[in-house]
């Protein structure tokens, strides 16, 4: 292996942009996964039109664009009642406006679309088996000590390995992710399974008191997505448990009967307790960086989890490829990474934590004021509202973060 080779830990959706983005560049890259395939759990992902301009930065777009399906609205529905608050269109004028359109996607299909381009990649080595356990470095490069006790050395290191990261545990030490108490449920269902009346080309929320609704159509309307969450004080973090459709028709039994029926159509479902953590102003150490949710893990009410990792992935190759033709100062680079995308993803989590909070599951007189401010709203107005976070490229410098 080259000494100039960058490792990566992490063969999610993060690790994977990242080794595309570096590849763009002329930068062999190692990507180390503990799993014993590269895939991804779970079912839908929302791309915002800064989805669109990462991929088409870091060489995928066109493989994206095929797979991704193209919504009319983005629908918000008010779960009690059953009528609807507000709609945001992404015609014509919403891509104009952002140069980009908005999609949903199968997480499995977007992971796949990265994964076939790295494979056809002479620049990017894939080892499954390889879990990143540790790491050490001496100023000129980084070895990492594998899960077999294996060491591999290579001139950086990026830890993109998700939430329970290890390079996080050694470089932040901070214990364990924040449990949210929010419970989510997820399922796909062929198309021709949903109520007739809710197949709706939209990703539409239904939102009612501590609890919301997610539908929309996948995989060239072969299915719908739908994940439903309830805030019932989860104590502890959960992943992929298998639960039964009484226990999560159970807690949706005080919703209005049209959003209910999604939940009857669900099946197989599996359980995630949701988490995230506060952000922190480092997560570089020397040649050692962080990527994706092992920086910035976020909860799912922005629909920007996979966004964030894939931006991080233009930044941090953007900035790798500027050093790399000059013959720059490695470390520095990796620190400009973070002052670049510090305060833009903090931003994006703590606005994920409000969202779920003020407009996914408020109550009583909470939820009036809600559905009388949003329903008022133009598209224009939305537009102006989200401008901050989809028109952007991922290389801002942080300060549009905070206008």
């Amino acid at each position: 292996m080259s000494k100039d080779t960058i490792l990566i830990a992490g063969g999610g959706i993060g690790g994977l942009a990242t080794a595309m983005g570096l590849a763009q560049k002329g930068i062999r890259s190692l990507v180390l996964e503990k799993a014993a395939e590269l895939g991804e759990i779970g079912a839908g992902i929302q791309l915002g039109p800064n989805a669109f301009h990462a991929f088409d930065y870091l060489g995928v777009g066109d493989r994206a664009r095929d797979m991704a399906v193209y919504i009319d609205n983005l629908r918000l529905m008010d779960a009690m009642s059953g009528s609807e608050i507000t709609r945001i269109p992404l015609d014509e004028a919403f891509r104009v406006r952002f140069k980009n359109p908005y999609a949903v996607i199968h997480r499995g299909d977007l992971h796949g679309v990265f994964l076939k381009s790295c494979l056809e990649n002479d620049l990017i080595e894939l080892r499954t088996n390889s879990g990143v356990e540790s790491y050490e470095q001496d100023g000129a490069s980084v070895t990492v000590t594998l899960t077999n006790g294996e060491r591999v050395t290579g001139k950086a290191l990026i830890g993109a390995d998700g939430l329970w990261s290890n390079i996080r545990k050694q470089l932040v030490g901070d214990g364990a992710p924040r449990v949210s108490g929010h419970t989510t449920y997820r399922s796909v269902i062929p198309t021709e399974e949903m109520p007739e009346e809710l197949r709706w080309n939209a990703a539409t929320l239904w939102a009612g008191p501590k609890c919301h609704i997610v539908h929309y159509p996948l995989s060239g309307w072969k299915l719908f997505n739908l994940v439903v969450t309830y805030h019932n004080d989860a104590p502890e973090p959960v992943a992929g448990k298998p639960v039964s459709h009484d226990e999560v028709h159970k807690r949706f039994e005080h919703i209005a009967e049209l959003p209910r029926q999604i939940i009857e159509k669900g099946k197989d479902w599996k359980l995630w307790v949701l988490c995230d953590r506060d952000p922190i102003q480092n997560w570089v150490d020397g040649r050692v960086a962080l990527l994706g949710d092992a920086a910035h893990p976020m909860l799912q009410y922005f629909a920007q989890g996979a966004c964030m990792a894939m931006e991080d992935a233009v930044a941090l190759s953007h900035g790798m490829g500027q050093n790399s033709g000059q013959g720059g100062d490695l470390e520095a680079t990796l620190q400009d990474y973070q002052v670049k995308r510090r305060l833009r993803t903090a931003r994006v989590q703590l606005q994920s934590r409000w969202i779920g909070e003020n407009i996914y599951h408020p109550a009583g007189g909470h939820t009036d004021l809600r559905n009388a401010i949003m329903s008022e709203k133009t598209p224009e107005q939305w537009y102006d509202a989200v401008d901050w976070i989809y028109g952007g490229t991922g290389l801002a410098d942080g300060r549009d973060a905070i206008s």
